[in-house]
């Protein structure tokens, strides 16, 4: 059992592979364990001895497709589910090594921090853990997307999440958890995702080079003409594509039938990541994504910053 009135950090050290999602850059990545208060410390090892950056939204700079923390010549992106494998596993002190300006895209989702560290286990510290409790409620809603994060006073950490992206696809979809909910088997597994018809402006933007049929559920909201899903392959280097009935590319099945709502659960977790400090309170997001995501935890933050 986890004590959770107590800081935690790694057992071991774990080395990540892969490439950027949107720089398409190889990076190698490696998390070890820090000492107690520290929080997470992303080392861009590659920049030299003294590029340090802490993981707090006092940072955050970008939100398109991803979170992006600047601080002077030191840039970290799409670290949201590492943040979030962190969160979800009760772990608050790390040292983050890293050789390049964005965490490694893996799969798509947090499944290889999450086992990696699942396998051995985290370590209780001589230290207590300072949570931010709220005490009233507090809402944030941003008008021109319809999105949505209420945050009520609760016992310990909670988020209910809905999707709605108008999508006969999709439909709506609603992901939860709680400190009963197991993150490494539940949540952490659940992939990023992207409409079909969103690929070619991203390409376009100079986002996800690193992007591949791998490490993203891609949905296909309308049929498509085989020769388009054939170029596409092509650029995938990939033999053939096809629609699935269920609306999905045919090239992965999904983990979970709302693999979506648990993977933008994933990625608020990551970005309340950014607040400093674990909170107790029950979350309800309703059509999240990083840009409210990261405007309610420097709220959260400067809250921290007075208080604990």
């Amino acid at each position: 059992m986890i004590n959770f009135s107590k800081q935690h950090t790694l057992a071991n050290s774990y080395t990540f592979k892969g490439k950027g999602l949107h720089t398409g850059l190889s990076v190698t990545m490696t998390i070890k364990p820090a000492k107690p208060n520290t929080g997470v410390l992303f080392h861009r090892v590659d920049l030299g001895p003294d590029a340090y950056i802490n993981a707090v939204s006092d940072y955050v700079t970008t939100t398109s497709r991803g979170t992006t923390l600047e601080k002077g010549q030191v840039k970290i992106s799409t670290l949201e589910h590492l943040m979030a494998t962190l969160y979800g596993m009760h772990i608050d002190n790390v040292l983050v090594e890293i050789d390049a300006p964005e965490v490694p895209i893996l799969d798509g989702s947090a499944k290889f921090f999450a086992d990696a560290i699942a396998a051995d286990g985290i370590v209780e510290q001589d230290a207590e853990r300072k949570y931010l409790e709220i005490k009233e409620n507090i809402c944030f809603r941003d008008d021109a997307t319809g999105s949505e994060i209420v945050i009520l006073p609760y016992d310990s950490l909670a988020v209910n999440l809905m999707i709605d992206f108008n999508s006969k696809v999709l439909g709506n979809q609603y992901a939860r958890f709680n400190q009963h909910v197991d993150f490494t088997k539940e949540i952490a597994p659940c992939r990023t995702f992207v409409f079909f018809h969103e690929l070619e402006p991203l390409f376009k933007n100079n986002l996800i080079k690193g992007g591949d049929l791998d490490n993203a559920i891609i949905v296909v909201e309308h049929p498509v003409p085989q020769e388009e899903l054939d170029r596409l392959a092509g650029i995938f280097n990939m033999q053939s594509l096809e629609r699935a009935p269920e609306g999905y590319l045919n090239h992965l099945e999904l983990r979970f039938s709302n693999e979506c709502a648990r993977h933008k659960l994933l990625d608020i977790l990551g970005d309340f990541a950014l607040i400093g400090a674990p909170i107790k309170g029950m979350i309800i997001g309703y059509k999240t994504g990083h840009r409210i995501n990261t405007l309610m935890a420097s709220k959260l933050r400067e809250i921290v910053k007075k208080t604990i």
